[in-house]
């Protein structure tokens, strides 16, 4: 497996994050997702938005966004569901920690769902904690926001 860093707009993150997108659409209902997101949030030294391959195959994503000075907010992580299950997240997880040290940023936030028990399971796996809530779904009861420092 690799994984590349890509522009959010090519079309190679545009058809994951559309999958990432019906995905939740079918857990949630709705579009899936409304947080706000824009192109340049994943722009370096702000951010970033990397895709997983085997072979030339796209089979995951993920990305990061400045979330003021020191802290990394993790957006549209996804597996492919024929990947999941075989360490695609974890790596891709993994390369985004690191990119955001990289760029300076001690700490990762993100926002997941209670009907995500796969991704919970995998943030308290690997060490993220649960913070209160923050963001677009601040005060909707389903959402479970989580930290780590890097």
């Amino acid at each position: 497996m690799r994984i590349e860093r890509v522009g959010f707009t090519e079309p190679v993150a545009r058809q994951l994050v559309a999958q990432a997108l019906a995905d939740l659409g079918a857990r949630y209902g709705g579009e899936g997702d409304e947080t706000p997101v824009e192109a340049a949030d994943f722009e370096p030294p702000n951010g970033a938005f990397l895709v997983a391959y085997r072979g030339e195959k796209p089979v995951g994503c993920g990305g990061w966004r400045s979330h003021g000075d020191d802290t990394a907010e993790l957006k549209r992580m996804y597996t492919v569901p024929a990947a999941r299950g075989t360490g695609v997240a974890t790596a891709v997880l993994a390369a985004i920690e690191a990119d955001a040290r990289r760029a300076g940023r001690t700490r990762v936030i993100l926002e997941t769902g209670g009907k995500q028990p796969e991704a919970i399971a995998l943030y308290g796996k690997l060490g993220y904690r649960r913070i209160p809530n923050y963001g677009y779904y601040a005060d909707e009861p389903d959402c479970l926001s989580f930290a780590r420092d890097l």
